[in-house]
């Protein structure tokens, strides 16, 4: 041990105890985190000329058992090995396994608290009767999906269920640049979508037709996805990260009951053998129409309704380039239809609902699909699919190629039989809609990894969404997007950054939904602006069109394509749970001298003067005083004072004016005045300042400043401000652009904040068992409850 002098021992205890804290860079590159670019993925987050996916082809044929609610199938794929590596086995997704009794899903459910399940004071807070059938149903529902065989070349192949992923083990190694081609077949029931939830089911119309209406998803074995960055995505489906696919052709016969109409992935192939000849011609009329034809009218369909088919049909259906495959079946189903055909895109829009649609769905439905492919088109790319469907069913809204499955209907009034829906209604479903056909082009068609990033496949298309529904009509009731929006949830303390896998998300919805939303407006409209974000974000959907992006290809295309750093705001906003918090501490004004002494005494007396008189001299106001009552007592010195120019102040001025350039002199006549303004970044992420600043004269201008003014310290900053008159105030993010999360320190001088406090009355006697136990018990019939509350006759 080295023993040092105690004054030196002091002296280093001293140095360590202000020794400058680690400096906090929030413009650090994000080299460390995102990963090498290599030939495969560039630098510039384009793919590069390695790069290379898998692809899979589809043989299916299967059959819906109405009576039982099930689907059996048996099908070929082709798996196209397209990496440069050899593959001794393949992994593919048992989505369905989901529903069987002790899946990962349901064991390993959790509570949000034991407080709030079992003391639950609301809907909101406590066990809802439906969750509590989901639970015990889920316990005995025989789901999941019932391997039958897998072969290839007629010979049995080995394989192994892990959960919701399957393992086919290959007898030899499927070497780079080959295919493999085998068969499965299974059977599986399907889930009550209102009872167990889930991405797809059936819904049972108990009270009028007793019919149902089925939307299929997930129902075969999907090839799992190899690529370059994970190799198997193989992580177990527990029911939030969605699914990773890859792309191929799809050659599916659907045998349905001979009276249902089935909605589909794909074109129509056989439209003679299971459409009528008046649902062909309307069809036609439908292409070229510009509003939405009727090709099962509500009439026809309730008609189909009131009986049963034993007889079947099988329906065609032929998809290229996609990733995935569902349908929907019913007799229920009224269907409506609108071609759009503008540059890249000709398809045909159409909905499929049941007449408890109605009036909502033949009013919007086919409406918002046109309008989401004409929005969305402007901003990423051209539509390139032959067909985009909404299907009004049990499921609320999820997303697959060239279909989505959507929740929102009116209400029926169970006295009266009218039917109303409400404003959340009428928006809800626009707004779903607009949602889930949008996920055609992310990730349907920007196919990113949604088993592991949510914010790709959901920020992204939020995002676009909010566009769209701004585009829909003026003063649109979003309810995510705009920055103020979500500034609850970025003060709040139980999340986590948005770059979380999807399955450890906290408060998912604003997680991957919302808070990446607007992310991407305060990075449109307040960083880079309009013409540099548009631009770039359109340049990542053509780079990425049909192949796999990671978030490291959106953010440094999105950086290469704008020509900007922004390193800062995908650190802040993406590997973070920071805030924006700037408040405005102070501000002190300069002016700048003239150096003419009848100015500056002037301005010193005019200070002078703004100060508050002190207490003493107000109360000594108007007391006699002896210079008053003897004026000889005054001199020089009672009429001139500290502020009076003198002949030798003029002629230092002189002197100085004399020795100064033209540019000095008029420099001095501008009379600028120059404000230093202190800022603190209360809440950690650095954020431009949008500076509103008023003049005396009431003028108010806006000055932008970038984010960089935070490189040297983002904590406290000190900007100066220079304006051409007094500056009055000054308010930070005056538009509420920024998501700042307390305004009230926004403003210098300070606002009072304004806001309400309610009365409530004393309420005495609310817990008297007396009362409530003489209270008379009301009758299931009301006449008689009417009959009790009439006044006795005396």
């Amino acid at each position: 041990m080295i023993r040092l002098p105690l004054s030196l021992a002091a002296l280093c205890l001293t140095v360590s105890a202000f020794a400058a804290e680690p400096f906090d860079d929030k413009f650090r590159q994000l080299d460390e985190l995102l990963p090498t670019p290599s030939t495969i993925r560039t630098a510039s987050g384009a793919p590069g000329h390695a790069y290379w996916q898998q692809r899979a082809d589809y043989t299916i044929r299967a059959t819906l058992d109405e009576a039982n609610r099930a689907i059996s199938a048996s099908g070929t794929i082709t798996y196209h090995n397209n990496s440069p590596d050899t593959l001794n086995y393949l992994w593919l997704q048992l989505d369905q396994n989901l529903f069987t009794p002790g899946s990962d899903n349901r064991t390993s459910a959790t509570v949000p608290s034991r407080e709030a399940w079992a003391k639950g004071r609301s809907a909101e807070e406590g066990m809802r009767f439906d969750a509590m059938r989901s639970i015990i149903e889920s316990r005995t529902f025989d789901g999941g999906f019932k391997i039958a065989s897998i072969k290839a070349d007629g010979q049995p192949l080995k394989f192994v269920i892990n959960k919701t992923m399957m393992r086919i083990d290959l007898p030899r190694g499927l070497k780079p640049g080959t295919r493999y081609v085998f068969s499965i077949d299974w059977n599986y029931k399907i889930n009550d979508a209102k009872v167990l939830g889930g991405r797809a089911g059936y819904e049972r119309f108990d009270d009028a037709d007793k019919n149902d209406l089925f939307e299929i998803a997930q129902w075969f074995p999907r090839m799992a996805a190899y690529y370059d960055v994970y190799g198997w995505q193989h992580k177990q489906f527990l029911g939030n990260g969605e699914f990773t696919l890859e792309f191929g052709d799809y050659d599916i016969s659907l045998t349905v009951p001979s009276d249902h109409i089935i909605a589909s992935t794909g074109e129509l192939q056989n439209p003679d053998s299971v459409l009528t000849a008046t649902q062909r011609d309307r069809l036609r009329q439908a292409r070229t129409a510009s509003k939405p034809v009727i090709i099962v009218t509500q009439a026809e369909a309730e008609l189909a309704e009131k009986s049963r088919s034993t007889a079947t049909k099988t329906w065609h259906f032929k998809a290229k380039n996609v990733r995935d495959f569902a349908w929907a079946s019913s007799r229920k189903f009224i269907w409506d239809a609108q071609g759009y055909k503008k540059d890249g895109t000709n398809t045909m829009a159409m909905s499929y609902y049941p007449k408890e649609g109605n009036p909502l769905w033949e009013k919007y439905s086919t409406q918002a699909i046109v309008h989401t492919i004409e929005q969305y088109n402007k901003y990423s790319l051209d539509y390139p699919y032959p067909t985009a469907i909404s299907v009004n069913g049990p499921v609320g809204g999820m997303e697959y190629p060239m279909i989505s499955f959507n929740g929102p209907r009116p209400i029926k009034d169970k006295k009266t039989g009218e039917i109303t829906y409400s404003k959340q209604s009428k928006y809800g479903l626009i707004g779903v809609i607009i949602h889930e056909v949008g996920h055609n082009y992310f990730p349907m068609i920007v196919n990113s990894d949604e088993r592991q990033w949510t914010w790709m496949d959901e920020g992204l298309n939020s995002f676009v969404q909010y566009l769209a529904e701004q585009a829909w009509e003026e003063n649109y009731p979003q309810s995510r997007g705009e920055p103020r929006a979500i500034v609850d949830y970025m003060r709040s303390k139980n999340q986590v950054p948005i770059m979380t896998n999807s399955e450890s998300l906290l408060q998912f919805g604003a997680n991957a939904y919302a808070k990446p939303t607007t992310a991407l407006i305060v990075l449109r409209e307040t960083v880079l602006g309009r013409d540099l974000f548009d631009f770039a974000f359109r340049e990542y959907a053509q780079r990425w069109k049909f192949k796999r992006p990671t978030p490291s290809d959106f953010f440094r295309t999105m950086e290469d394509a704008s020509g900007t750093d922004l390193d800062w705001f995908w650190r802040g906003w993406f590997y973070t749970t920071d805030a924006v918090d700037v408040s405005v501490d102070g501000i002190t004004e300069y002016g700048v001298s003239s150096k003419n002494p009848d100015i500056e005494k002037a301005w010193r007396k005019a200070q002078k003067d703004l100060e508050p008189v002190s207490l003493t001299d107000q109360r000594n106001k108007g007391m006699a005083r002896r210079v008053e009552a003897h004026p000889e007592l005054k001199d020089f010195y009672n009429e001139n004072g500290d502020f009076t120019v003198t002949n030798k102040d003029r002629n230092k001025y002189n002197e100085t004016i004399e020795t100064l350039e033209p540019w000095e002199k008029a420099l001095l006549a501008q009379g600028k005045h120059l404000y230093l303004v202190d800022f603190s970044n209360i809440g950690g992420l650095v954020t431009p300042l949008v500076l509103e600043i008023e003049l005396k004269s009431g003028k108010k201008t806006i000055e932008r400043i970038p984010a960089e003014v935070w490189r040297y310290s983002s904590k406290k900053i000190t900007k100066l401000i220079v304006t051409d008159e007094p500056m009055v105030g000054l308010v930070q993010d005056p538009y509420w652009e920024t998501a700042d999360t307390d305004v009230s320190n926004n403003a210098w001088p300070r606002k009072i904040t304004p806001s309400r406090v309610e009365l409530f009355k004393t309420e005495r006697g609310t817990n008297d068992l007396m009362k409530d136990f003489r209270t008379p018990l009301k009758s299931k019939d009301p006449k008689d409850n009417e009959a009790k509350q009439e006044p006795k006759a005396e």
